[in-house]
């Protein structure tokens, strides 16, 4: 659990001023603060510093303006709504790369809270804040199809794991969706394995990838590299940015990543690496 100045220093990140209750109305205005206000990034494994997934750092991480991706992510905003009196689970999730069949491989660390009053009721809902291109609000665990702004989620019952859910995404996200297998994971052991390929394997599809994404009520945010996607409802716009100068000011203004963690020698190093790969990947197209 948290301390109350934990709490306090982390609702702050959010954009929240007090603590509240632990109703369903202070979920959802969480979760949109979150997913607002905190991005997704590869930063620190495409700068050959991976962070731990221990969920203390990964508070920490929040609280000092900084982030991770999944497991940092849904690690720290668990610990957050648990300190709050949030009843959440943590689940084995996998996600489904585009093109690729669905899995639960441990991959993804899924969350669900239930606000069931009754010890004996459920009333659980999917909380994500670790997707990056993720739902803005939680999602109930009832199948049915959803709409978020110009999104629409679907919840069904998961083909690949018995008695498991599957979260499907908008035709217009970055995956077709995420399937969760039911049993509760107590600790983080599960998933230490997967964290350490993702930082440090060569077959990561993170190593050698700078990406950030945000989400908004209408949209949301990506910059991969040097390319920033911006989409606002079902509209997306595409910017190359070509200047040290320019993608630090998006980063900032835009992803709230301000690099704190970073040397002015180290920021100058990550844009000429993420320039370098841009460059490439223009040559590789023919550009």
């Amino acid at each position: 659990m948290l301390s109350k100045e934990e709490i306090q220093a982390y609702l702050k990140r959010l954009g929240i001023n007090e603590i509240q209750l632990p109703t369903k109305s202070f979920l959802i205005e969480l979760h949109r603060a979150h997913v607002k206000n905190i991005p997704w990034e590869t930063v620190d494994i495409f700068a050959g510093r991976p962070v731990s997934i221990d969920v203390r750092e990964s508070v920490q991480l929040m609280i000092n303006r900084r982030s991770g991706y999944c497991f940092h992510l849904n690690g720290a905003f668990s610990t957050l709504l648990r300190s709050l009196g949030y009843k959440v689970s943590w689940h084995r999730a996998g996600v489904q790369p585009s093109g690729q069949e669905p899995r639960v491989d441990s991959f993804h660390l899924g969350l669900t809270v239930n606000m069931a009053k009754d010890e004996q009721e459920e009333e659980r809902w999917i909380i994500d804040v670790g997707l990056g291109d993720m739902p803005y609000e939680p999602l109930p665990l009832h199948a049915g199809a959803y709409e978020q702004g110009p999104f629409t989620y679907r919840v069904k019952e998961s083909a690949v794991v018995k008695n498991g859910w599957r979260l499907e995404h908008d035709p217009l996200s970055s995956f077709p969706g995420v399937d969760y297998a039911p049993e509760v994971v107590l600790d983080m052991e599960e998933f230490k394995m997967k964290h350490d390929y993702y930082s440090r394997s060569a077959d990561s599809p993170w190593l050698n990838l700078f990406l950030i994404r945000q989400r908004h009520a209408a949209g949301g945010n990506e910059l991969r590299g040097c390319i920033w996607s911006k989409r606002e409802n079902r509209n997306v716009e595409t910017t190359e940015i070509l200047t040290k100068s320019h993608w630090l000011e998006v980063l900032g203004e835009i992803f709230g990543e301000h690099l704190v963690n970073y040397s002015s020698l180290e920021r100058d190093d990550l844009w000429k690496k993420v320039l370098k790969n841009h460059e490439e990947w223009k040559k590789s197209k023919g550009n």
